[in-house]
């Protein structure tokens, strides 16, 4: 196989995300509405195979919903929706981190999010240029779901995978969006070094220290969505649907 043949699906699905995600945030399709696949390839001028993929990855990010009977529509939020959103995730994850720590982890699972943190150190560098972001955002999901998972609690678990279906209070929502804006690379930045400072919490039972980390973890969304609406107005449309302008 030739060099560069993979990457040609992949700029294929990266311009059908990139396109969508502006659409929406931008208002151009109204919340509620059917998406058409077939409109949307021509569009967009992408394959429905890539645009697909680009639809269940806004399903993850909270833009869009699926239907039961089939395809997606524009999911419907406000500004509150979202600050409401990123602040229960970080008491429900705090919750979890201060459990697990109050509870004691077994190795095995300590282990797991301890390699999954290290593994982080070698795809965060200072150069957003140089970072693989799709890299990031797997092993960030990846820590997350560990995380919520490290007390041994089903009912909390499945409360913070519900909450981080809504619009933008998943932890990888403002990944990859802009990745040349400095304040959001430095929060990646940022993000990391808490991610070690909540393991190593949990890992010398330090309940109190671990869910202060982990709400703080959180609040990074927040930071990244008062940047964007008081610090980068050129940027409203690239990141924020139209609803979260208003009150």
């Amino acid at each position: 196989m030739e060099a560069g043949t993979d990457a040609v699906p992949k700029q294929q699905t990266l311009k059908a995300l990139s396109g969508l995600r502006d659409l929406l945030l931008k208002g151009e399709i109204e919340p509620g509405e059917r998406l058409s696949e077939v409109a949307l390839s021509a569009r967009l001028q992408v394959s429905r195979t890539p645009l697909r993929a680009a639809l269940q990855k806004l399903e993850q990010e909270g833009l869009v919903t699926l239907i039961p009977s089939g395809g997606y529509s524009v999911r419907s939020f406000t500004r509150h929706d979202v600050i409401d959103a990123i602040e229960l995730r970080g008491v429900l994850e705090g919750t979890a981190a201060r459990l697990a720590a109050e509870r004691g982890v077994a190795p095995l699972r300590l282990h797991a999010i301890t390699e999954v943190v290290e593994t982080l150190d070698g795809v965060v560098t200072t150069d957003p240029l140089a970072m693989d972001f799709d890299r990031y955002e797997a092993l960030n999901s990846r820590f997350h779901w560990l995380l919520a998972d490290l007390c041994g609690s089903e009912v909390l678990r499945r409360e913070i995978e519900r909450m981080t279906s809504l619009p933008f209070a998943s932890p990888n929502a403002f990944v990859n969006t802009e990745v040349s804006v400095p304040a959001f690379h430095r929060s990646l930045l940022v993000a990391q070094a808490q991610h070690k400072a909540i393991v190593s919490a949990i890992a010398l039972r330090e309940g109190a220290r671990a869910e202060a980390l982990a709400r703080e973890h959180a609040r990074l969304a927040r930071q990244n969505l008062d940047y964007v609406l008081q610090e980068q107005p050129d940027l409203r449309t690239k990141v924020l649907a139209l609803a979260l302008m208003s009150g």
